[in-house]
């Protein structure tokens, strides 16, 4: 085995086989919830984007310690047209 190779073959009982689907389907009902309420806050959250961004143009952020280095207009990203912000989620054991 390679120490790459971190899977080990095992047999899974049916009662963790049903503990492991029971909470894949809390995790996805607490990730419809978060992505949901991340939608709610989609315009609070471009006016937080641009604050940030008016607060490192002007006063700067912090490059080391206390020296502040202000960022270019030019230089601060621009929001892909028609993208929304996502919730990224990914199950923690194969569900097969």
């Amino acid at each position: 085995m390679s120490f790459k190779n971190l899977f080990i073959e095992h047999e899974l009982t049916p009662e963790v086989k049903q503990w492991i689907e029971q909470e894949i389907a809390e995790q996805e009902e607490r990730f419809s919830t978060i992505a949901q309420q991340m939608d709610d806050l989609s315009e609070i959250r471009e006016k937080w984007y641009q604050e940030f961004f008016d607060r490192i143009t002007t006063a700067g952020f912090n490059e080391d310690g206390d020296m502040k280095v202000k960022i270019k207009p030019e230089d601060l990203p621009v929001k892909p047209e028609g993208r929304k912000d996502q919730v990224i989620w990914k199950y923690g054991v194969d569900s097969e």
